[in-house]
C-alpha cells in the first residue's frame, strides 16, 4: 500500500505536470483527474467509454491514458500510423486486433501496431479499464469505410465482434 502524504503539494513544473503523487480515489479514478468524454466527435462510433489524461508532459513525448469502457460498452474500431501499448488495468473484455479477438483482463498487455484495426469490448456484468501510451505526436484515427468494413467482415469471428 502506498503512503500518501498530506504535507504541502509541490508545484509545478514549467510543463504543467505536478511532481509528485496523485492518489488514486477510486477504483480507475485519481485526484485531480478530469474523467472526459472518449470523443468529442459523434461520427465515430462508441458506447459509455471515458478518458482520462494521466500525464502529457512535453519532455516525455508520449501521453499516457487511461480508458474505461462500461459493462457491454465498446470503443470506436479504428487504426492510426502510430503505434499503442496498452495494459489492462481492472475488468474484463475483449480486444480486437487486426484479425486476432482476445480474451482480456486485468494485468494482460496489448500492442497495437501501425495501421491495425482495434476495438476494445467490456464484458457483460463488468467494466474494462485500460492505461494506454501513444506519441505526444500523432495522427488522427482512421475509420473504416465500406471496403474495409467488408474487407473486416470476411471473417466471420470478427464481423460477430466488431461494434458501430
Amino acid at each position: 500500500m502506498a503512503n500518501h502524504s498530506t504535507t504541502s503539494s509541490p508545484a509545478e513544473t514549467p510543463a504543467g505536470e505536478r511532481p509528485g503523487v496523485r492518489a488514486q480515489t477510486a477504483p480507475g479514478r485519481w485526484d485531480g483527474v478530469a474523467v472526459m468524454p472518449y470523443k468529442q466527435s459523434a461520427e465515430a462510433p462508441f458506447r459509455d467509454v471515458t478518458r482520462q489524461l494521466l500525464f502529457a508532459d512535453p519532455k516525455l513525448a508520449c501521453e499516457w491514458r487511461y480508458f474505461e469502457v462500461e459493462e457491454g460498452g465498446w470503443s470506436t474500431l479504428e487504426r492510426h500510423a502510430h503505434v499503442h501499448a496498452v495494459m489492462i488495468h481492472r475488468g474484463q473484455g475483449q480486444c480486437l486486433v487486426g484479425s486476432v479477438i482476445s480474451d482480456v483482463a486485468a494485468g494482460d498487455l496489448v500492442f497495437i501496431p501501425p495501421l491495425t484495426w482495434h476495438q476494445f469490448r467490456a464484458n457483460r456484468n463488468d467494466c474494462l479499464g485500460f492505461l494506454c501510451v501513444v506519441n505526444a505526436a500523432r495522427d488522427r484515427p482512421q475509420l473504416p469505410g465500406g471496403d474495409d468494413l467488408a474487407e473486416l467482415r470476411r471473417n466471420s469471428a470478427v464481423a460477430e465482434f466488431i461494434r458501430g
